[in-house]
This record gives structure tokens, sequence and C-alpha cells, in this order.
């Protein structure tokens, strides 16, 4: 029985792999779409996101038949349990990076007021912290867990910067200001995809020490 039960544990954190490889694909491609104003790339990336909404009901049920079929001791409980929330933030992920190819599309038309160097920047620090966060928990890597969360301050610099720099094109010209406004949400998008990033990485804490947000839960 617990030899079954430790397969699917297994299968569950591969599957948790599969759905953060696909997350991460669709911020990089939607990135690569606005960078390249390719609107049909960023298409391909919205209509993708059906694929990772498919994933995260995988894992649900996974989650609830090792729940309901198994007997979990405590550390099998956290570990599921955080499986469980994980994907909520993580399906969160995938819809801000279709938010980002939508808002692609729109602006695939236009010649843009600044350069994107910093989104850029703000892309490859998400996927890094999603990355090492499902690391974290696939290997019960606590102190990789830890570093996601001060890793956040990162994104959030790169965040200001950007703000910084549209608000400027927009005193200098008010005609910039409707573009300034959506590449601005662009970034807001990629601020959420690390705090999301952070909840991750504090559930993956929890399904090691049994502590969430320096309160004992399990």
């Amino acid at each position: 029985m617990r030899s079954r039960f430790d397969e699917q544990l297994v299968q569950l954190n591969n599957t948790l792999l599969e759905m953060g490889a696909l997350i991460e694909h669709a911020i990089n491609e939607s990135t690569k779409a606005l960078i390249a104003q390719d609107a049909e790339s960023a298409h391909i990336i919205i209509e993708g996101d059906e694929e990772i909404d498919n994933k995260e009901r995988e894992i649900e049920s996974l989650c609830l038949k090792l729940l309901l079929h198994q007997q979990p001791v405590a550390n099998d409980l956290r570990q599921i349990s955080t499986a469980l929330k994980m994907i909520t933030d993580m399906e969160r992920i995938g819809d801000h990076a279709s938010d980002i190819a939508q808002l692609s599309v729109y602006l695939s038309t236009q010649p843009y007021i600044n350069k994107l160097d910093h989104i850029q920047e703000m892309a490859k620090a998400t996927t890094r912290m999603l990355r090492d966060t499902i690391d974290a928990f696939v290997k019960k890597d606590l102190q990789l867990a830890k570093s996601v969360i001060l890793y956040d301050d990162v994104v959030d610099e790169l965040y200001y910067a950007i703000k910084k720099g549209l608000i400027s094109l927009v005193h200098e010209d008010v005609q910039n200001g409707e573009q300034a406004f959506d590449l601005m949400q662009i970034a807001k998008y990629y601020e959420r995809i690390g705090d999301h990033a952070v909840n991750l990485a504090e559930w993956v804490i929890f399904s090691i020490t049994g502590v969430h947000k320096n309160q004992r839960v399990l």
C-alpha cells in the first residue's frame, strides 16, 4: 500500500513540474511576442491557457484521490495540501501570461515609446522564481524556497523603475499616456506573477516545516 502511495506522490511531483513548465513557457513566449510585436504568437499563448487549466484539474483530482483512497501521515498531508494550494497560484500565473499576450496583440501595431529592457528582465526574474519554487517543493529544499521570497525584491525594483520611466515619458508628451498605461499594466502583471511565486514559496516552506507565515498549521 505504501509503495503505491509513494508512486502516486512521485506522479504528483512530476505533474506539478509539467504544469510549471507549461507556465514558464507561456511567460517566455508571451514576452517574446510582446517584444517582437508578434500578434500571431500571442494568440497561440492565449489559446494555450486551457492546457494549463486542464493540468490544474488533473493535479487537483490526483490530490483528492490520494486523500480519499490512501492513509497519508502528517508529512504526506502537508505535501498534498501544499500541492492543492500551489496550483491555485500557478493557474493565476498562467492567466497573467495570457493577459500579457492579450495586451501584446493590442500593442502589436504600435511603435513602442520606450525600450522594453526592464520588462524582459522582469520576465526572466519571475520565471526563475517560479522554477525555483517548484524545484524547492519537489526537492524539499527549504533554503531555495526562502531565496525565492527574498528575490521578489528584484522584481519590485524593476517594476518601480518601469513605472518611473513611463511617468517621465508621459510628462514629456501626454500623447504617450495610453501606451504608457498599457505597458504599466503589463509590468504589473509580471509584478503579480512575482507575488504569486512568493505565495508558492511560502506554501513550500509549510510543506517542509508545517509552519505557514510563522503559524504552525500541521
